[in-house]
């Protein structure tokens, strides 16, 4: 287990295990996701925007087949600005 003081500001400093585990470096963002019975996670948010997008891109890689150019961009843009941008 470990533990973090929230500081007067409302900032924690991330124990050097779970940094290491997350793969967290200097100016990381850190993602927090709450689940449906209430359990809170933490996670790298870099990380978990790779997996979206590489996600993205199979669904609809496995629908069409050989990706063009212009597919991968459209895809792109709907990861980053979301459907129907």
């Amino acid at each position: 287990m470990n533990l973090a003081r929230v500081s007067a500001n409302g900032q924690i400093t991330v124990p050097i295990e779970i940094r290491r585990a997350l793969n967290l470096k200097e100016g990381d963002k850190v993602l927090f996701l709450k689940r449906s019975n209430g359990d809170i996670t933490v996670g790298n948010a870099s990380a978990a925007a790779i997996v979206e997008a590489q996600n993205a891109f199979s669904n609809v890689a496995s629908k069409l087949g050989s990706p063009s150019e212009d597919d991968i961009q459209s895809w792109v843009d709907d990861v980053r600005y979301g459907e129907g941008k």
